[in-house]
């Protein structure tokens, strides 16, 4: 079972759509005894750093989320700010975020540029690495993009695909059964659906 999780932030409904449009069925729940029974968990989002941290700890899900994660090995996808929610911290606020990933949540800063924050719209993607989760996606792969911050790994090995906005930004991680992806895979038609559909089947190994 595919479960969606459902802590006030990010949009669970368009996940799911996108999902059953891919074959896979996927249930919304803030329920902690539904996310234990989960074999797949979806962490969407859209928002503030702090604020999503403070709607997990709220709800009791932390814990729930990190013995599905770190110890049964639950294959996990953060979309947005659920990416960047796996990571030590933001520079947008001061708590400490899962942890999940070696990796900070960083500000764009473009001084000496008219580039605009957020980045907003469609951009083109490059792959870094072999991951299962992109091995079907064409090589002119485009994703939707809505962000101010940005994820910044310290390990290379981590970063799946990359896109280029004022310089290389992760698009995509992945470290064993964790995966975040930066874009909207639920926004970005075909090229999502190809995403979640392989997130649908994979076995959370080669994130």
């Amino acid at each position: 079972m595919i479960v969606i999780i459902d802590y006030g932030l990010g949009n669970p409904p368009s996940v799911r759509n996108m999902l059953r449009k891919a074959g896979h069925d996927a249930q919304v729940s803030a329920d902690p005894a539904v996310l234990r029974a989960a074999t797949k968990l979806i962490l969407p989002g859209v928002g503030a750093f702090d604020h999503g941290m403070q709607n997990l700890a709220d709800r009791g899900l932390i814990p729930v989320l990190n013995e599905a994660a770190l110890e049964r090995k639950v294959p996990f996808l953060g979309i947005c700010l659920g990416m960047q929610l796996l990571s030590r911290g933001s520079e947008e606020g001061v708590k400490p975020g899962l942890g999940w990933l070696d990796a900070t949540t960083v500000r764009f800063n473009f001084p000496q540029s008219d580039l605009r924050v957020p980045h907003m719209g469609w951009n083109t993607v490059a792959r870094k690495r072999p991951s299962t989760l992109t091995a079907t996606l064409p090589e002119d792969s485009r994703f939707y993009f809505v962000h101010s911050f940005h994820v910044r790994v310290d390990d290379p090995e981590d970063v799946v695909l990359t896109a280029n906005y004022g310089g290389e930004v992760v698009a995509a991680t992945g470290r064993g059964n964790i995966a975040g992806t930066q874009f909207h895979p639920e926004k970005s038609h075909k090229f999502g659906l190809a995403l979640l559909h392989a997130f649908a089947e994979w076995d959370g190994r080669h994130a």
